[in-house]
């Protein structure tokens, strides 16, 4: 099995949560359209925080480097490659802005994957966190307890490999 999934979700949703649970029950290789951005943001100063003005901060910052010369695309691709001749059975990559879901998803012929976390409030202060539910997504994980999340990741995972089963 070799599964490509777009995760996606607010702020402390669970989607690292849910990866982390996934990974007991297939090989996962998580990889964020936003990790490059992030260590340009340390070079030229942030420290790793998640407030309201740093979320902004790598929103803005990862929409001048894509306007730029596209790095968070070209990282994608790059990790794509990688999964592809690795071991790995499943990759998440971690995208939130709807445009570039598409693309990553048409470019790599993926799934999406929607994490809700129940009682969160979604963020709204900037362009990345404020479209997270404007897509259509392939599925939705509900994070109600850590239980649940639990069996939805092997729920998921059986999914997918009887998804695979059925095309062949």
């Amino acid at each position: 099995m070799k599964e490509i999934i777009i995760i996606n979700g607010t702020g402390g949703s669970g989607k690292d949560t849910f990866v982390e649970m996934v990974s007991k029950y297939a090989k996962v290789f998580n990889f964020s359209s936003i990790d490059k951005v992030k260590e340009i943001a340390t070079y030229i100063g942030w420290d790793g925080g998640k407030t309201e003005k740093d979320r902004k901060f790598l929103s803005d910052l990862k929409r001048l480097t894509t306007e730029y010369n596209d790095m968070a695309f070209k990282s994608i691709a790059s990790a794509v490659e990688h999964f592809e001749n690795s071991e790995y059975e499943i990759m998440f990559i971690h995208i939130r802005e709807p445009e570039e879901i598409t693309r990553a998803k048409n470019a790599f012929n993926t799934k999406t994957l929607l994490v809700k976390r129940v009682g969160l409030d979604n963020i709204t202060s900037n362009y990345s966190d404020a479209n997270v539910e404007n897509y259509e997504y392939d599925y939705h994980i509900h994070n109600d307890t850590l239980d649940q999340l639990d069996k939805d990741a092997l729920e998921f995972v059986n999914t997918l490999k009887n998804a695979e089963n059925k095309i062949r």
